[in-house]
């Protein structure tokens, strides 16, 4: 246990190793042993908007350190069960019901509340880690003739219940065996590896491909979403992903070549060209499938220079939410390149975030004050250019052109900074205030600059239906033609059923007011419901068409994407 600082030593925060084979030690977030604890500033905001004081900091309830004991029934025959382990041999599959629980639970706060309560559902009744692609094709083949439903585990940090298995069945667990490089083509700038590598081996293997690829330069991947540390690179694919430097380099949808699948009704790979004019491309219906056509088995991705030397870190100020978004598209509009992390707070976030960064009430503060920039009003834009020197330089240049002619204030690169440092580690903090009850939690939907500010309110109003309720909200992913939203709500819910009905509530909002149901989180099952819905019957009927033709017995991922 630990204190924050505070002189009265409350809250006591939790900061020891989860138990071996415990519910926390599935539920917590990233390295066992790593912690971050909301600041003072931060938690001072916490307990003003939540109506909480002292006393909702003394006991922690729920903190799911009850052991996982092995009592849930496998379904599976005893001939599937062996003719599974054939397949991979008995050290490469568990029937443990600590494993199977372990990778069918994802980090969505649903998972983790039920995680709390000790509560197991909708698990595996096998884990499977094959251990390269022939095995997963004779795992298919097998599951495919014995109806038995197959899932795909990455890295484990789905927040759309897209690890679950309502069917039960078989997870096969990639990034055990299958997270090897394939092949490095500097003349192409491609790579490709097996989906369960993961993001910091991905990117290390590109910032030092001089040594490690006998390369003439370094390279980067371009993706860093905030799971960056424990996601991976077949996730960011299957699931259309979004890293925090897309507004350059692009989605994870962008930057796929070419990719190998394993299918009930065969295997196939898409062909490595930059551009083909072969009717619909199989190659772009198969990003963001999710599993539920068939299991990726390699992709081919696009790689850049890399030339951290030459970033350009900025952040402005603005006197409202309208200026700086005002901003933001001019830029996103422009033709002199874009940063590659871009981002614009909105009001609530811009004061949550002078006070988690301890900035309010000093000089800058009040510098602010004197030139306009009110709380309540002001709104932060931070970002970092990069690429070739001049084009780094260039880029920041308009920025801050654009940015001044819209009534921005240029608050130095100390903000972006202050952000980029923490940038991996933030998710550690839900952990320690979901010990005493308090969610954090995120929904995100892409928008047109049209619907922007429309949408942004609605779901706003939502959100604060819940009395109590901080809603922070940014955009952080940009195009010519619009922007994402993402909404973050904190709040004191202790009630499982409470709480999915508001989460369903924002969904719901968030479809009506024009916003897609997701922009890089995917669907899985959180927004299956919703589907039909937001998509139109014909579109939906096309993709049952060619989940009845790839997987006709239906095993893959059943019931995600709503299929």
């Amino acid at each position: 246990m630990k204190n924050n600082g505070q002189d009265n030593d409350i809250p006591q925060w939790l900061e020891t190793a989860p138990k071996k084979n415990s519910f926390r030690s599935i539920l917590k977030w990233g390295d066992p042993k790593a912690f971050k604890n909301p600041s003072k500033g931060f938690l001072k905001v916490i307990k003003q908007e939540l109506n909480l004081t002292d006393n909702d900091f003394t006991t922690m309830e729920n903190i799911g350190d009850q052991r996982v004991e092995d009592s849930s029934p496998v379904y599976l025959s005893g001939a599937n069960l062996a003719g599974l382990e054939k397949i991979v041999g008995k050290e490469n599959l568990s029937i443990a019901t600590y494993d199977r629980l372990k990778y069918t639970k994802g980090k969505a706060m649903e998972d983790i509340m039920s995680l709390r309560l000790g509560q197991m559902k909708d698990i595996c009744d096998l884990v499977v880690h094959p251990r390269h692609k022939k095995d997963v094709k004779a795992i298919v083949s097998f599951c495919h003739d014995q109806k038995i439903p197959v899932h795909v585990y990455g890295g484990g940090s789905s927040v759309t219940f897209g690890l679950d298995c309502p069917r039960g069945g078989v997870t096969l667990a990639l990034s055990t065996h299958m997270n090897k490089l394939v092949s490095f083509n500097e003349t192409n700038q491609t790579i490709t590896v097996e989906p369960g590598m993961m993001g910091p081996v991905y990117e290390d293997l590109l910032n030092n491909a001089i040594e490690k690829l006998s390369a003439k330069k370094a390279y980067t991947g371009g993706h860093f979403p905030q799971s960056f540390e424990f996601s991976s690179v077949g996730g960011w694919v299957v699931t259309l992903g979004s890293g925090q430097a897309s507004s350059l380099y692009g989605d994870a949808a962008d930057l796929v070549i070419s990719q190998e699948y394993v299918t009930p009704k065969g295997s196939f790979k898409t062909i490595e060209y930059p551009a083909t004019a072969t009717g619909p491309k199989l190659n772009d219906i198969m990003k963001g499938s999710e599993g539920c056509f068939g299991v990726l088995v390699s992709v081919t991705m696009k790689v850049f220079e890399y030339l951290p030397d030459n970033a350009r870190q900025f952040s402005f100020i603005f006197p409202s939410f309208e200026s700086a978004v005002d901003a933001g598209r001019e830029i996103s509009q422009g033709r002199f390149g874009m940063p590659a992390i871009f981002r614009i707070s909105d009001a609530e976030e811009t004061d949550v975030a002078m006070q988690m960064y301890g900035l309010e009430g000093g000089i800058l503060d009040k510098f602010m004050g004197m030139k306009g920039m009110k709380k309540g009003r002001r709104c932060l834009m931070m970002g970092q250019s990069e690429g070739e020197k001049t084009f780094a330089v260039n880029v920041l240049r308009q920025v801050k052109k654009i940015c001044r002619k819209n009534k921005g204030f240029f608050l130095t690169g100390y903000p972006m900074r202050k952000w980029y440092k923490g940038r991996f580690s933030d998710p550690y903090m839900r952990d320690a205030l979901n010990d005493y009850g308090i969610l954090i939690d995120t929904l995100e939907c892409s928008v047109t600059w049209e619907n922007l500010h429309s949408l942004h309110k609605t779901v706003r109003r939502v959100v604060k239906a819940n009395p109590h309720t901080i809603c922070m909200t940014h955009a952080s992913h940009f195009y010519a033609q619009g922007t994402n939203l993402y909404f973050i709500f904190i709040t004191k819910m202790p009630e499982l059923a409470e709480f999915k009905t508001y989460q369903q509530s924002i969904i719901d909002g968030i479809e009506a007011a024009g916003g897609s149901l997701s922009h890089h989180h995917g669907v899985g099952r959180m927004m299956a419901p919703w589907m039909e819905r937001h998509l139109g019957c014909e579109q939906m009927d096309v993709l049952r068409a060619i989940k009845t033709h790839l997987d006709p017995n239906g095993i893959m991922n059943p019931g995600g994407l709503g299929l």
